[in-house]
This record gives structure tokens, sequence and C-alpha cells, in this order.
């Protein structure tokens, strides 16, 4: 444990991660989840580096888990343990992005906005092209590659009221139960 982050706060942290995750087995809009939000969440305020990319992957992990065994459980035959490289790698990035931009500066919720555009923008890119790359619902041409993101556009819209809003939810609350983000409490040791 550091001393930037005790045990309990840590562990609250995570809850909200998890809890932001476990929001995606509530009935919902399409696309209209957390996933950004919590990436962005984990990037910014867990004390290490490897708890920031892994808590929200393993949070993430476990609802589709859930997602595709029980309630989508009718599509699969069996256990289903699969995930898709494109959605796992847009999460990687949106944790990158997080940690870049939020992770060593002064907190703005200016900053957090952005970063949750940024986040919905870079995940819509890379899982877009991952359906069109698969090759099996757009024809391998370039006005494939276009029809899959025009086919996306709805989803975009979701996506980005939804990290806007839960961005917004899961840093406020940290903020109102008095959690500290690592990067002030590093500047109040530095100070």
């Amino acid at each position: 444990m550091t001393k930037e982050t005790n045990r309990p706060t840590l562990l609250l942290l995570i809850g909200l991660i998890v809890l932001a995750a476990g929001s995606r087995l509530l009935p919902h809009p399409p696309n209209f989840v957390p996933v950004g939000a919590m990436a962005l969440f984990g990037a910014a305020t867990l004390p290490k580096k490897w708890l920031a990319l892994a808590v929200p992957l393993i949070a993430f992990y476990l609802s589709d888990l859930l997602l595709n065994n029980i309630v989508y459980g009718q599509y699969y035959e069996g256990l289903y343990l699969g995930f898709s490289p494109w959605v796992y790698g847009g999460l990687v990035l949106m944790i990158l992005l997080g940690m870049g931009v939020l992770r060593s500066t002064a907190f703005s919720w200016l900053k957090v906005g952005g970063a949750a555009i940024g986040a919905t923008l870079v995940f819509f890119v890379i899982t877009n092209f991952g359906v069109w790359a698969g090759g099996i619902m757009y024809p391998d041409t370039f006005a494939g590659l276009i029809a899959a993101f025009a086919a996306g556009l709805p989803f975009l819209i979701n996506s980005l009221l939804a990290n806007l809003l839960f961005s917004g939810l899961l840093f406020g609350a940290a903020q109102w139960m008095g959690i500290p983000f690592v990067h002030k409490q590093k500047a109040t040791l530095q100070a």
C-alpha cells in the first residue's frame, strides 16, 4: 500500500469501478453504459498504474461473463469465456488516455469531460474498425469501412452521453465521499 492511498480508500475506488461495470447488467438503451467512464476513473484515481489498468479490465470482463452467459446465454453453447480483442483493446486505449490526460495533472471537470469525449471516440473508432476487419458484416472495401462507421453512429451518441454522465457520477461520488485522488495527494506530499 502506498502513502497516497489507504486500504479503505482503495476499496472504495475499486468498489465504484465494480459498481459501474455491474450497471451494464441493468436494462439500458444500446451502448448507454459507463465503459469509458470506469476506464477514465480507474486511470485517474487508482494509486498504481498496474491497478489502473487491471481493475477496469477485470471488472469489465466479469460483467461480460455475466452478460454473455446469463443475459445473452441463449446465443452461446455452454459457458462462454471469450472476449473481443477490439473491445478490450479499445478499453486499454481509454485507460491509457485517462492516464495521460487525468492522472498527473490537477483535477478539472473540463479535463474529465474532454477525456470522456476522447475515450468515446477512441472506442468508437477501434470497435467499428474491428467489426469491419472481421469481414463478416461489411465488405472488405473502403465503402464497407465507411458503412461500418455509419452503422455505429447511433451507438456513438449513446456512448458519448453515457461516458459524460457516468464520468460525472464517478468523479462526483469520489469527491462527495472525500476520496482523495492520486495526483492531489502527490502534490500534497511534495509541498
